[in-house]
């Protein structure tokens, strides 16, 4: 995917030096051709390709946040380790 983006950005660099050393071009108008050309379109493209990504990881966030809210329904306490967060490990003797 960013391949042609990486691809793209390149042909609008050397869209703008060839702007900037041409003889009727500025470096004013090398920024512009760079921008216009390079910069918005790849950025927009970009933005919409990882839109799907960017869904999925909100819902992965929402489930986890769902997750971590449901009440222990279970018919037994948790133990005083595990609410630490911390497992219990047994000592060889």
């Amino acid at each position: 995917m960013y391949i042609v983006a990486i691809a793209w950005m390149y042909v609008a660099l050397m869209m703008a030096v060839a702007e900037a050393t041409n003889t009727n071009g500025t470096v004013l108008g090398a920024i512009v051709t760079f921008i216009l050309y390079g910069l918005l379109p790849v950025a927009l493209v970009v933005y919409l390709m990882r839109s799907p990504g960017r869904k999925r990881a909100i819902k992965a966030k929402e489930a986890q946040e769902a997750e971590s809210l449901q009440p222990n329904t279970s018919s037994h306490a948790p133990a005083a380790a595990e609410l630490d967060g911390v497992t219990p490990v047994r000592e060889k003797s």
